[in-house]
C-alpha cells in the first residue's frame, strides 16, 4: 500500500511522463497541409446584377477534404465580374469571354468561371438575304436580341458565330470571311466579304447563337450569296 509521499511522487511522475508523451506526439503527428483547393460551383452564366456564392474546398495531406472558412483571398480578372471577400460574384455587365474567379490559401489557388450574360430572350438579323461581291465592300449582318442588354449580339459580348459553306462546313475558309464591324447606321454588326476563291454557285450561311439564362440558346441566320466580278 503507498504511503502519502510515495503516493504524491508517483502522481507526480505520472504527470510528466503524460507531459513529455503529449510533446513527443505533438512531434510525430503534425496538422495536415491542404494539397489542393477547387472552387465551387466550378462554372456558372449570371444575368446582369443577379449575385453567385462561391465556396472553396481544400483537399488535404491526410486525403480529407473540408470547406476552407478562413485564411483565404478572391480576386477576379474582369471589372465585369465583381467578388466580396466573402466569396459573393456579381455580374456587372456582360462579358465578351468568361470571367476567372480565384481563391487562394496557403499559397494554392482554385479556379471557376463566370460568364454574365443578357437578357435575351429572342434574336433577329437583318438582312435576312443579301449578296456579297468578291472583292468588294463588306456586308453587314446585324444580329438583334431581345428584349436585352445587349441589344446588338455580336461574339464580342458573348455570341457565338458559325459559318456554313453550301456542303455544311463550318466557318467556311479565307475566301469568305465575317468580322466584326458596324452597320450603316453604326451598330455592332458581323461585316462579310468574299474573296478570289468563294464560291459564287451557292449561298453561305451565317448564323448566330447566344446563351439565355434558363440555360438555352436563341439563335438566328442570314444568307449570303455570292456574286463574282
Amino acid at each position: 500500500m503507498l504511503t502519502g509521499r510515495k503516493l504524491a511522487l508517483s502522481l507526480a511522475f505520472t504527470v510528466l511522463v503524460a507531459l513529455a508523451f503529449g510533446v513527443s506526439c505533438r512531434g510525430f503527428f503534425t496538422n495536415p497541409t491542404i494539397d489542393s483547393i477547387a472552387i465551387s460551383p466550378s462554372s456558372v452564366n449570371l444575368d446582369v446584377n443577379a449575385t453567385q456564392q462561391f465556396t472553396a474546398w481544400g483537399t488535404y495531406s491526410d486525403g480529407s477534404r473540408s470547406q476552407i472558412t478562413s485564411g483565404l483571398t478572391w480576386t477576379s480578372d474582369s471589372t465585369e465580374v465583381t467578388i466580396t471577400t466573402g466569396g459573393k460574384a456579381t455580374g456587372v455587365s456582360v462579358t465578351s469571354s468568361s470571367a476567372t474567379i480565384t481563391g487562394s490559401a496557403q499559397g494554392l489557388d482554385g479556379t471557376a468561371t463566370v460568364t454574365v450574360i443578357g437578357d435575351v430572350t429572342s434574336m433577329t438579323v437583318s438582312p435576312t438575304t443579301a449578296t456579297v461581291k468578291v472583292g468588294g465592300t463588306g456586308v453587314p449582318f446585324t444580329f438583334t436580341g431581345s428584349p436585352g442588354p445587349p441589344t446588338y449580339i455580336t461574339p464580342n459580348n458573348g455570341g457565338t458565330l458559325t459559318v456554313l459553306d453550301n456542303s455544311g462546313n463550318t466557318n467556311a475558309n479565307s475566301n469568305f470571311t465575317c468580322a466584326v464591324g458596324t452597320d450603316n447606321s453604326g451598330n455592332p454588326a458581323e461585316v462579310c466579304t468574299a474573296y478570289a476563291g468563294a464560291s459564287t454557285g451557292s449561298p453561305y450561311k451565317i448564323q448566330m447563337s447566344y446563351p439565355t439564362s434558363s440555360g438555352g440558346t436563341v439563335t438566328a441566320s442570314a444568307t449570303a450569296n455570292i456574286s463574282g466580278t
